[in-house]
């Protein structure tokens, strides 16, 4: 019977892993194959926790341009035996928020499954550390049965990494993660809330969620407070690859209902020209928690749902009928909708469970 070494390098004879340590544990860079780092589309060429290139065509918005660097939706994926697994953290920054904990924000969570399908996914854990501090190291399972797990840790969602060490026991077998569906990949573009605030865990943002019970890899583009539809991210994001559905869901930072006219459509028209057939979902913002008490939100909201629903039509009208509209309205639920904000505008992760719920039926008839 093969030991545990002899299996990984079986797997890749090229396999490089780091020293080990004195706590018994190997640690990995998952810049080498066998990992997969997966919701970054141009990862693969940049090899950076970056969810935009480093030079973009043209000059993309400075704030979308820092935000990139917010390694939101991205996935490390691997199948090991390791009894144990820790990771070691490098930030940009430490964690700033008022409104978002630090897990959310700066922290890594873990996710495992069979090792021979995709999803569905069992939650382990978060990363748990000192907020002062921009370096952290934290076990997330210790003393597991050395069997073989499909594994996914989630990056944070609104700190950059600089480097980040995958610690498994010294001999554990490590190979590549389970494949996808297709290659083709779901691209999701908005504002804060695509983002991921204010999940208390990177696992929690809806795109994760929807990633875990659909087979194929998601490219979060949220953008907090500057997802607003500019032509110079529409030819960025048309760059890539391979899209199995665009989803356009930044009417919450569109600026004002005059802009959103001009904005939308040339937005739509900028991706069209690069994938004439690709479905293009708009999606329009949820409710805000306190609209019923300030009808102006409602009726401004009201406003642009109507805009969405009439330019969808008018251009399934003209032959494109493969984009559609998704009403949002209901999707934080019925009477107690107001309970799943953090701040009335941005989710929970029962207000993120109930959009993802939402969306899930939605889009698993545009993909599967």
């Amino acid at each position: 019977m093969e030991t545990s070494k002899e299996l990984l390098m079986k797997y890749d004879p090229n396999m490089r892993p780091n020293e080990a340590t004195g706590d018994g544990l190997r640690w990995y860079c998952p810049l080498e194959q066998p990992f997969e780092v997966s919701g970054l589309a141009w990862f693969r060429e940049e090899q950076k926790y970056r969810r935009l290139p480093t030079l973009p065509p043209g000059v993309v918005p400075k704030a979308v341009d820092h935000l990139a660097n917010h390694p939101a939706g991205g996935q490390i994926r691997f199948l090991s035996d390791s009894a144990s697994l820790s990771v070691r953290v490098k930030l940009k920054d430490k964690a700033n928020m008022v409104h978002m904990p630090a897990t959310g924000q700066c922290g890594v969570d873990c996710y495992v499954g069979a090792p021979d399908t995709v999803v569905p996914l069992q939650y382990v854990n978060t990363t748990k550390y000192d907020v002062t501090l921009k370096e952290y190291e934290c076990a997330l399972f210790t003393n597991w049965k050395p069997v073989k797990r499909y594994i996914v840790l989630n990056l944070p969602l609104y700190q950059g990494v600089e480097e980040i060490e995958v610690g498994l026991d010294e001999g554990a077998a490590v190979v590549a993660p389970p494949s996808y569906a297709s290659a083709k990949r779901v691209v999701i573009y908005g504002t804060s809330i695509t983002q991921g605030g204010c999940a208390s865990r990177p696992g929690m943002v809806y795109t994760n969620i929807l990633s875990r019970r659909i087979p194929l890899e998601f490219i979060n583009l949220g953008f907090s407070g500057s997802g607003k539809g500019e032509p110079e991210v529409a030819e960025v994001i048309a760059k890539i690859s391979d899209p199995a559905c665009l989803v356009v869901d930044y009417e919450g930072n569109c600026v004002s209902t005059e802009l959103f006219r001009q904005t939308l459509p040339e937005f739509i028209r900028i991706y069209r020209a690069a994938h004439p057939l690709t479905p293009i979902l708009i999606v329009s913002r949820i409710r805000y928690a306190r609209e019923e008490l300030t009808p102006h939100l409602y009726e401004m909201r009201m406003e642009r749902k109507r805009f969405e629903q009439t330019l969808v039509g008018e251009l399934r009208e003209q032959g494109d009928l493969n984009i559609y509209f998704f009403d949002a309205s209901k999707s934080l639920g019925g009477e107690d909708f107001f309970e799943c904000t953090v701040d009335g505008s941005h989710p929970t992760d029962l207000g993120f469970l109930r959009m993802a719920d939402a969306i899930e039926p939605v889009l698993k008839t545009l993909l599967l």
